[in-house]
C-alpha cells in the first residue's frame, strides 16, 4: 500500500509573538501538514514557539526537527516534552538527533563529546522519554500512553540503528559523510540510495509502519529547469554537474508540476513520504501541494 504524502515546513527566524502566529496561520493555510522548529542557537526556540503554534493554529502538527539530544537532560526533557503534548492537544511529533555543530556547544559552553559519546546520550535520552511515558507517577502524562510520534534524524549507521528500533519517522538527511565536527556537505544519489537501503534491511516487518521523511535544502519553482539548476550549481560544494544535482531529493527545481513529479519519483525509488521544506521557501513551494493531493 502506498503512503500518502505529508508535507512539513521548518521554522527558524525567531519573530515577534504576533509575526510567528500570522506565518503559522499561514503555514496552516497554505495546505502544509506540520509545522516543526530547528533546535539551533540564534533561532526560533522550540518548545514556547510550538506552543504558540498550537494556540494560533487548529490541526497542523507541531514538531520538533530535531532537538539536539545531548543539550538535554532526558528527565527534564520528557517534562518537556508532555507538557509540550498537552498544551498542543497530542498535536506533538517529537523530532531528536545526535548534534552535530560544535560551534554550538562550544557557545552553550559545554565540551563537544565524539560522534560516540553524543549517540549514547541520545539514547539514553529515548530510553528515558519511554520510561516516563509508561510511569503513571510521570506527570503531566503524554496524550498518547505511548507518548508523541517519534522522529530520529541522522545519517550514521548508530544513530540509524536507533530510528529502525524505536522510531515512527526517520529522518534521512541525504548529506555526504564527512568527518566528524566538520561542516555538513551535499550526498550523491549513491549516498541516498546506501543510506536508505542500510535502513531498508534492518527494518524487516516494522518497514511498512515507519514513515521516511526528507529535509529539502532547496526549493525553486521556475517554468525554467536548466536555469534553476545552473545557478543551484553555483551554490552546492563539491563540484556537482547540474544534471547531478537534478537527481538529488533534496533539490527540488521546476514547474509545480514537475516538482510534483521529481516527489512521487522519489518516493518510489526511496520510500519518502514526508518532505520538510525550509521556511525560506514554504511559499514558494506552495503552488505543488495541489498536484500531489
Amino acid at each position: 500500500m502506498t503512503r500518502d504524502f505529508r508535507f512539513g515546513v521548518n521554522m527558524v527566524v525567531p519573530d515577534s509573538r504576533a509575526a510567528w502566529v500570522e506565518k503559522c496561520r499561514k503555514v496552516e493555510d497554505l495546505g502544509y501538514d506540520v509545522l516543526s522548529v530547528a533546535d539551533h542557537l540564534g533561532m526560533a526556540t522550540p518548545f514556547p514557539s510550538l506552543v504558540l503554534a498550537g494556540e494560533a493554529t487548529s490541526h497542523v502538527k507541531l514538531n520538533t526537527f530535531v532537538l539536539n539530544a545531548p543539550f538535554y537532560n532526558p528527565v527534564l526533557l520528557a517534562r518537556d516534552v508532555t507538557g509540550t503534548d498537552q498544551f498542543t492537544d497530542g498535536r506533538l511529533e517529537l523530532g531528536l538527533g545526535a548534534g552535530y555543530v560544535k560551534a554550538e556547544f562550544e557557545a552553550a559552553g559545554m565540551p563537544f563529546p565524539s560522534a560516540g559519546e553524543r549517540v549514547d546520550h541520545l539514547e539514553r535520552t529515548i530510553l528515558e522519554l519511554k520510561r516516563r511515558y509508561a510511569d503513571p507517577e510521570h506527570k503531566p502524562s503524554p496524550v498518547r500512553p505511548q507518548g508523541p510520534p517519534l522522529l530520529l534524524g541522522g545519517r550514521g549507521d548508530r544513530v540509524l540503528g536507533l530510528a529502525v528500533e524505536h522510531a515512527d519517522i526517520i529522518g534521512f538527511t541525504a548529506t555526504a559523510k564527512t568527518p566528524d565536527g566538520a561542516p555538513i556537505a551535499a550526498g550523491t544519489l549513491a549516498d541516498v540510495d546506501e543510506r536508505v537501503a542500510f535502513v531498508r534491511a534492518k527494518l524487516g516487518e516494522r518497514a511498512s509502519e515507519v514513515e521516511f521523511n526528507l529535509l529539502c535544502q532547496f526549493v525553486k519553482v521556475t517554468n525554467d529547469r536548466a536555469a534553476g539548476l545552473a545557478e543551484l550549481e553555483q551554490l552546492v560544494p563539491g563540484g556537482m554537474s547540474a544534471e547531478e544535482i537534478g537527481e538529488l531529493p533534496i533539490a527540488l527545481v521546476g514547474t509545480p508540476a514537475q516538482i510534483a513529479d521529481q516527489i512521487r519519483g522519489h518516493r518510489e525509488r526511496f520510500g519518502f513520504t514526508y518532505f520538510t521544506i525550509l521556511e525560506m521557501f514554504f511559499e514558494e513551494f506552495a503552488p505543488v501541494l495541489e498536484h500531489l493531493r
